[in-house]
């Protein structure tokens, strides 16, 4: 099992940046994909990005490509960059962990939440004037 915690949401200007972290603890991290999901009121949970442990491949959705990265630093730590935020950005960002598996190199479909078995508590990312 892994448990992951994130943080680094909070309110920012549009066009700024923040850093979101997921903090992971548990099984060694090469064993899994860590996917970052976001959750806007009212609207159903969509995945924005993934990161295969094992071999770096990311995926990243349309709406984000360009703008966010995905990176994990040697602390079992896993980072979502988000640049240019824009208003419609505006969620709960959440990150989860699935077997390496379901993220690969030139994925066309966003994360799917089922295919994740573990996830964090979430945190708020707000993007306004």
């Amino acid at each position: 099992q892994v448990q992951l915690v994130e943080s680094g949401g909070g309110l920012v200007q549009p066009r700024g940046s923040l850093r979101l972290t997921c903090a992971t603890s548990g099984e060694t991290l090469e064993h899994y994909a860590i996917g970052w999901f976001r959750q806007a009121p009212g609207k159903e949970r969509e995945g924005v990005s993934c990161i295969s442990i094992a071999d770096g491949t990311t995926y990243y959705a349309d709406s984000v490509k360009g703008r966010f990265t995905s990176s994990r630093d040697n602390a079992n730590n896993v980072y979502l960059q988000m640049n240019t935020l824009k208003p419609e950005d505006t969620a709960v960002y959440y990150c989860a962990a699935a077997p390496p598996a379901f993220c690969y190199h030139n994925q066309k479909i966003p994360p799917q939440d089922y295919e994740y078995d573990y996830w964090g508590q979430g945190t708020q990312v707000t993007v306004s004037s």
